[in-house]
């Protein structure tokens, strides 16, 4: 807010000589003041004086500005401004008084999110929780500024490895049924496709008993997939991180959506047949490989089934969709870019976010994950281990490009090494300041004598929740949920060291007393809005 009225105020000077160029206003590092301009430095050809001498020409234009109450020339001719104490202080006035109606963000349109999108063939893994809780937090933060946000899972559910954990499910039918059947050799092996062969077993009895065709391989499919499906929901619950909706790849053939694809690319020439398989020309729009629509066998490749998604997403109004995807994807960005292009969809309507894995730690010891042998850690296992609230803030606290290494050890520790415990320490901590006021007699009047907050400390933290706006528009400009949990560390720490530094509730001096909680309620209201964003809960007592 006040960078954009420096800016504002810089460029009316501007047009006021003649001359319009690009300038930026930033935060520079602490001791040179709250906010640092090159004006000077880029306009000194225009003016054809040195960058000092038309840094003066600013300076005296802005000097005597309520806004200011230092602002000096650095350096070849950055302009430095410190901020006014009043300034900040009317800042945390209007805050409390209207706490979420002081934000102007003015973002909008419809976003579709996808994440979490998985073969539906066993249960969520922690390098799913990673995706979800990215997804999750994205979607939270691109509606509280004002977009129209769906979160969407996408189940791969007509492929290949469908029939393999049907398959997997017979097999291990047939072995309850006393049938040494052996699992196909790149089938799924966990525990759970037991619990579902004993689920077919206890409605059919032996009615499958060593008999498989296309129809007993529909019936096993509809009992995994309802029954993984089930699995996803528990899962998802137990996290807070529920879809709007849930759209499978098998309805998109069902309801034709693959073939008018197929149509589209066909009468446009871009479709061909090479040894018994259907090729799109993915190399007549970006430097890469033609690849397979149709396989020689006539089932579709997974890639067909994408490009008809999101021919539906374009088709249901979205203006955005972002797709978030482990780094593996990498390679299916430019046939992605490349089928967009060919079915005239505009290219900034497909946004990729590309997440780097996790690496679970205990200790110094890494603990191994494996899907189909079946010895892997389930997203469940994570939960039920660390809690919800450790799982989000973990998961959502590294920057996406990132490797995460999750130290379940650190995840659990109720001391302040842990983040997550640091930063809902503040908010539980300012709740007992607010309970020691009162039980010393100490009556709490909001908005009164905030005009007694005036050293560096209280600034600070003021200027911190100043920024909560710029760091929520970080998020969406670089979509990586770490920005928020950073800020929320840095606002917490803020407020620790001023905890210890200074004596908040103070009987002899309750107009100051009074002053340092409505500062306390300032951090507290924003780490409230932080943690509601990373769907973490913010506890009154610790």
């Amino acid at each position: 807010m006040i960078r954009k009225e420096i800016e504002n105020l810089l460029r009316s000077f501007l047009m006021e000589s003649g001359y319009e160029y690009d300038f930026v206003v930033e935060v520079p590092e602490e001791h040179f003041g709250d906010f640092s301009t090159n004006i000077a430095l880029v306009g000194a050809k225009h003016f054809k004086k040195p960058p000092r001498e038309v840094a003066k020409y600013f300076v005296e234009k802005l000097s005597g500005h309520p806004m200011f109450e230092e602002i000096t020339i650095a350096g070849p001719g950055f302009i430095n401004f410190k901020v006014s104490k009043t300034f900040y202080r009317n800042f945390l006035e209007n805050f409390l008084r209207n706490p979420s109606g002081i934000w102007k963000f003015k973002n909008k349109g419809k976003i579709l999110l996808e994440y979490g999108s998985a073969n539906p063939t066993g249960p969520l893994t922690v390098g799913h929780g990673r995706q979800v809780i990215i997804g999750d937090v994205l979607g939270n933060v691109l509606k509280y500024i004002g977009y129209d946000v769906t979160k969407e899972m996408y189940l791969n559910d007509a492929g290949r490895q469908i029939k393999l954990l049907a398959k997997s499910v017979w097999a291990r039918y047939n072995q309850l049924l006393g049938y040494d059947e052996p699992i196909p050799e790149d089938g799924y092996r966990g525990e759970y496709v037991i619990d579902i062969a004993k689920l077919v077993l206890k409605d059919h009895n032996d009615k499958f008993f060593r008999i498989w065709n296309e129809e007993v391989e529909e019936i096993f499919k509809g009992y995994a997939l309802r029954e993984i499906k089930k699995m996803f929901d528990t899962t998802l619950e137990k996290l807070d991180a529920k879809f709007d909706s849930v759209v499978s790849e098998k309805s998109l053939i069902d309801d034709g959506t693959v073939q008018k694809v197929l149509d589209i690319l066909k009468s446009k020439d871009l479709v061909y047949e090479h040894e018994g398989a259907i090729w799109f020309k993915v190399s007549q729009f970006e430097n890469d490989n033609d690849k397979v629509l149709i396989k020689s066998d006539g089932s579709y490749t997974y890639y067909l089934t994408d490009i008809a998604y999101h021919y539906n997403k374009f088709k249901r109004g979205y203006d955005i969709a972002i797709d978030i995807f482990g780094s593996d994807h990498h390679g299916h960005l430019p046939r992605m870019y490349a089928a967009i292009k060919a079915l005239d969809i505009p290219e900034d309507f497909l946004i990729f976010v590309l997440h780097q894995f996790v690496t679970l730690k205990r200790g110094n010891e890494i603990v191994k994950m494996s899907t189909r042998a079946g010895e892997f850690v389930t997203l469940d296992e994570l939960i039920d281990e660390v809690g919800k609230d450790a799982t989000r803030y973990f998961f959502a606290m590294v920057d996406v490009n990132t490797h995460l290494n999750f130290d379940l050890e650190l995840a659990k520790a109720q001391t302040t090494d842990n983040p997550v415990y640091y930063v809902q320490y503040a908010h539980a901590r300012i709740s007992s300041l607010f309970e020691n006021a009162q039980a010393k007699g100490l009556k709490f009047e909001l908005l009164n004598n905030i005009e007694l907050l005036e050293n560096e400390a209280e600034l600070k933290i003021i200027k911190l929740i100043s920024t909560f706006d710029d760091v929520l528009e970080r998020v969406r400009d670089k979509l990586s949920p770490h920005y928020l949990t950073d800020y929320l560390e840095n606002l917490a720490a803020a407020f620790h060291k001023y905890y210890a530094d200074y004596k908040i509730v103070d009987p002899e001096n309750p107009g100051l007393s009074n002053a340092r909680l409505n500062l306390a309620l300032g951090v507290k209201i924003i780490i409230s809005e932080g943690l509601k964003l990373l769907g973490v809960s913010a506890p009154e007592k610790m």
